[in-house]
């Protein structure tokens, strides 16, 4: 059997050394095979491997997490396998923080009611790729290429049926076609929508607007998360500032070095991240002032031991992480919605799958669980394999869906990345109204921006064409969605509307 994978990260990974006693396996990498939202997971993968933890609490932080969205049976899939696919990193050479004792040293993040995130230093995301990267590296099957740029899934019979491989250009602009028997999307999120945030130039939502394209139903992508703590420090890059800092003990500050999260929820610097996020910029509006992160009341030592990647990207910027309050704000970081798939990452179309953050599992619902992406992507990955090898089909349709209603969208003038940017920063962000949204959806219209153009001729054209599908279909959902919840925050609806909204948005394209 033939099989292709576009990504390269620890879903991507996790499923080819799946595959590859399956048949020939070729892996598709956008960038350098490194460059992905893995190797920038400072904080943590999450899993019930400690002796006061379970698969059941594990479930029941996750679910509280997820805001009355999460999909019950894939939770329960992601945190009962989970602890055993961690042992199997470690088995591969994973070297997680341990104790004096030898024990795994865990973390604690927010929403967490226990210690269980396992890490290594601050770079578990590349710790992890390193492991994987090594191990398909060894696995004679699989064959990878790097800056390919993969533009289409190649479907028979028109969009929605059989999916039979992707095309792609490689470095030298050389399209290729290359036909599979399986066909995985593991490229990874779509923050790169958004003008501030903290994933990587490749984060543009590739795999998103490649299925829906090809008539593969999407949902949940009103569900954007915005991570709280991204350094916000003029001229200087918006990196992440993991919440395993709060873990230990960082506090955040007001202008006038008080603490004042309490004041938004009861759990304070460990509340949810929309919450925390949220928090963060009513308290600059209240005070007219900048938000800090201060870890000056903890040990210098530790703090340099425990974060040294963080240390020395502050050391960058001119701040010294034990002892300066390091100016922080939020900035889009996961995309909870996904291309729709089931517990074995098929989608609505025979012969393709999606795994990790370009996936909507329901795992998440509507806000995810601090350090259960990284666990998301090694379950789902290596699920995704073993169904790959089966005769094609595709996912059973869920009754808790609502398919999108009213006129497909138009098609667009000519609108550069960085208005595309700016536009959902700003009508689309953390506070979000109707008439924000209409004004969104109107720009940027249609979800092929080639529509208008013809297909894209360059790197940049494709670009501009997938972030234009993903904020359109981003947009267009928070539009329809007149309620507040997890990620999904409607001024104009501020509370959570259970009898009417308890439900997931699914889009399809009309094409």
């Amino acid at each position: 059997m033939n099989f292709v994978i576009v990504g390269g990260g620890i879903a991507g990974l996790r499923a080819a050394v799946g595959l590859a006693a399956a048949g020939d396996v070729l892996v598709l990498t956008k960038a350098e095979p490194a460059e992905s939202n893995t190797g920038y997971a400072q904080g943590g993968i999450a899993a019930a491997v400690g002796g006061d933890d379970s698969p059941a609490l594990h479930f029941t932080d996750t679910i509280r997490a997820g805001d009355g969205l999460c999909d019950e049976e894939a939770v329960r899939v992601l945190v009962e396998h989970g602890p055993a696919g961690v042992e199997q990193l470690i088995e591969w050479g994973a070297l997680f923080e341990r104790g004096a004792d030898g024990q795994l040293a865990l973390g604690r993040e927010a929403a967490h009611s226990v210690r269980r995130v396992l890490h290594a230093g601050d770079a578990t995301g590349r710790e992890i790729g390193r492991v994987l990267w090594r191990r398909v590296s060894g696995l004679p099957s699989i064959r990878t290429v790097d800056h390919a740029l993969v533009t289409d899934l190649l479907v028979d019979g028109g969009p929605g049926s059989l999916v039979r491989g992707v095309a792609y250009f490689d470095r030298e602009g050389k399209r290729h076609e290359v036909r599979a028997d399986a066909t995985l999307l593991a490229t990874g999120g779509a923050g790169q929508v958004f003008s501030d945030t903290t994933n990587p130039a490749v984060a543009t939502g590739d795999g998103i607007a490649l299925a829906y394209d090809a008539g593969a139903r999407v949902a949940d992508l009103e569900f954007v998360q915005f991570h709280p703590t991204a350094l916000k420090l003029p001229g200087a890059p918006r990196f992440l500032i993991s919440e395993a800092l709060r873990g230990e003990g960082a506090r955040l500050v007001n202008e006038a070095g008080e603490p004042f999260m309490t004041r938004y929820h009861p759990d304070g610097d460990l509340a949810p991240r929309d919450v925390v996020a949220r928090g963060i910029v009513r308290e600059s509006e209240r005070t007219a002032g900048s938000v800090f992160l201060t870890l000056a009341h903890l040990d210098a030592e530790f703090v340099a031991r425990r974060f040294p990647t963080i240390a020395a990207m502050c050391r960058q910027a001119g701040l010294d992480l034990a002892r300066d309050r390091i100016p922080v704000g939020p900035a889009a970081h996961y995309m909870m919605g996904g291309v729709e798939t089931d517990v074995w990452a098929r989608t609505s179309i025979p012969g393709l799958f999606a795994a990790g953050e370009v996936a909507c599992t329901g795992v998440h619902g509507a806000n995810r669980l601090a350090s259960n992406s990284l666990l998301e992507g090694l379950v789902f990955g290596a699920r995704a394999a073993q169904a790959m090898t089966e005769a094609p089909r595709a996912a059973a349709l869920k009754a808790d869906r609502r398919l999108a209603e009213g006129p497909p969208m138009v098609a667009p003038g000519d609108i550069a990345v960085t208005e595309i940017r700016a536009l959902m920063w700003a009508d689309a962000g953390l506070f979000r109204t109707r008439e924000n949204l209409q004004h969104a959806v109107a720009a940027l219209g249609t979800s092929s921006a080639s529509s208008a153009k013809g297909t894209p001729h360059d790197a940049e054209a494709w670009r501009r064409k997938n972030l234009n599908t993903v904020a359109g279909l981003v947009a267009r959902a928070a539009l329809r969605r007149e309620e507040s919840r997890g990620g999904h925050f409607r001024a104009d609806f501020p509370e959570r509307g259970d009898i009417h909204w308890k439900v997931h948005l699914v889009d399809v394209s009309s094409r």
